[in-house]
């Protein structure tokens, strides 16, 4: 972390408190002493507020949200004053354990969920093989070769104009230009072409993403077929398209099409003069294996026993 600067102890602001920034209006609770700058607010609760009730207490926070942002910054301090909130009570008082019980059994619904995807997509399994670890440590080493993409794939296609008044709602995911959700704008029932999973899309902007669902898209979006490969591979390819494409060379004045993913040329690891299609796939599953560690790490470590000790002590 960069420092910007030193602060006096008699500037910093408690642990156990809120900051509130006043650009977006949003509440963040603080576990350690911290300090911020004139835009930002510090609110300090007047009574004992820990465990899950802490993540309760954030939430009701947070929907004050739209009634700070429709107010002048100035008047921001006496809006949030003047604010009521609901909150749990029992026999006249707030209900903390209710907070604590209800917070706990979300955690235990979400750990349950994502433990069910994290095995159903094998995305359980972070331990790196030796021919992945081998491939994070000598990377370095690796031959790379400069290749085509018409050469490898094929002439690139794209979608035909669908203008917004005229699309179908229906379940085909819509591919147009942007980063916003990846590019995905819409779901259609329009008959369109479809194009197959484990592809890759240029925009015109020539912004590439791998897609790895059919779709369709409009004439702003070039396809690059690299549906043959496996989706490993895939993935990696589509990365050094994004790495040759996506420098700045492409915007509003110079859009990219099709035909400059025919003639767009991409750095690939090699063998024998041929891309090396089997090292990108392990690269790219110990790439995944080491992103995904401490999530399924977290995954497997949790337990329902707080829920459980909790909704005990309540009853």
């Amino acid at each position: 972390m960069r420092e910007t600067g030193f602060v006096n102890n008699e500037n910093i602001n408690p642990a156990g408190t809120w900051s509130l920034g006043l650009l977006q209006m949003d509440f963040f609770y603080r576990k350690k002493p911290w300090y911020a700058g004139q835009f930002v607010r510090k609110v300090i609760p007047k009574i004992k507020i820990e465990g899950n009730s802490v993540l309760f207490f954030s939430s009701i926070l947070n929907r004050l949200k739209p009634k700070l942002l429709s107010v002048l910054v100035r008047n921001v301090d006496d809006t949030f004053i003047n604010a009521n909130v609901i909150l749990p009570t029992k026999d006249g008082k707030i209900d903390f354990a209710f907070m604590e019980c209800f917070i706990a059994e979300l955690k235990a619904r979400r750990i349950a969920e994502l433990k069910a995807y994290l095995s159903i997509t094998g995305l359980d399994d972070y331990i790196l093989t030796e021919e992945e670890q081998n491939a994070l440590n000598n990377h370095q080493e690796w031959k790379w070769s400069t290749f085509n993409l018409e050469e490898l794939y094929g002439k690139s296609t794209r979608g035909k104009r669908l203008k917004s008044a005229d699309r179908i709602k229906g379940e085909l995911p819509f591919i147009t230009a942007g980063e916003k959700d990846e590019g995905l704008s819409d779901f259609i029932g329009n008959k369109v072409t479809v194009f197959s999973k484990n592809t890759t899309t240029i925009d015109m902007f020539g912004s590439a993403k791998y897609r790895n669902y059919v779709y369709g898209c409009d004439d702003h979006v070039a396809v690059v077929h690299t549906e043959f490969l496996p989706k490993l591979a895939s993935i990696f390819v589509t990365s050094a398209i994004n790495k040759s494409s996506h420098n700045g060379q492409f915007d509003y004045s110079k859009n990219f099409y099709a035909k400059d993913a025919d003639a767009l040329n991409i750095e690939l690891p090699s063998i024998n003069g041929s891309p090396d299609y089997e090292l990108m796939a392990i690269f790219i599953s110990a790439i995944q294996k080491e992103v995904i560690r401490d999530v399924a790490e977290y995954a497997s470590s949790a337990s329902l026993l707080d829920y459980n000790d909790t909704a005990m002590e309540r009853q």
